[in-house]
């Protein structure tokens, strides 16, 4: 028997298309999403512990990546019924770190079939033939993969982290700039690096109000 072989589309590819029933009816992606930047993220399993803190958080900071023009989609390999009892339990029994009566109202695929957990890579099967990793991807408004997150089965994720890529990757499209290592909204910003020796050497001596550079390659801009 052949073992099977597991492809995931790569950051700039386009991201795959698909249909699915989901706890919010039918999606068509990127049809339904078009002009919208997207987090489609994958779970092992409903009624799992680790999987519950996570979309629990997702779920409180909903109106955070709507107010970022983005939306989320949530996977699983289950049942529509068990995204909806488990989602039912989620709201009426668990409260967790101050967060209670939590409705998930993000639309979480049925993929039992593991169609679209195939697509994207979601199942590993080193990992389990059964259920998808930790899978996280980011699509921009033209349905393009800007980011890939992957966490193993027994780590949930963190979600500020995705939310401050998800700004970052944002700034970046509409200033034409970087970010370094740790930044955060309101931290200074890199500029991007210099062509030819000329622009080089006309960077540094340029001045430029909030610029700065710590050498001819490596130049930030402040942020008001």
């Amino acid at each position: 028997m052949e073992e099977e072989i597991v492809t995931m589309p790569l950051i700039g590819d386009a991201a795959p298309n698909f249909k699915a029933e989901t706890t919010a009816g039918e999606i068509n992606f990127p049809k339904d999403y078009k002009g919208k930047w997207v987090i489609l993220f994958s779970h092992p399993a409903d009624f799992t512990p680790v999987c519950t803190t996570e979309f629990m958080t997702f779920s409180t900071m909903q109106e955070d990546f709507k107010a970022l023009n983005t939306e989320l989609i949530g996977l699983s390999i289950d049942s529509i019924y068990a995204h909806i009892a488990w989602l039912r339990t989620i709201k009426e029994k668990i409260e967790y770190r101050g967060m209670k009566d939590v409705e998930v109202t993000f639309p979480v695929i049925a993929d039992l079939k593991m169609e679209v957990a195939k697509k994207f890579g979601m199942v590993q099967p080193n990992a389990s033939t059964t259920q998808a990793v930790r899978a996280v991807f980011i699509m921009d408004p033209k349905a393009t993969i800007r980011a890939i997150l992957y966490y193993p089965l027994s780590n949930g994720r963190n979600m500020d982290e995705i939310k401050r890529l998800l700004i970052a990757m944002q700034k970046s499209d509409a200033e034409n700039i970087a970010t370094p290592a740790n930044w955060q909204p309101g931290d200074d910003v890199i500029i991007p690096p210099p062509g030819s020796c000329g622009s080089a050497k006309e960077r540094v001596e340029t001045e430029e109000e909030g610029k700065y550079c710590l050498d001819w390659f490596m130049c930030l801009k402040k942020q008001s």
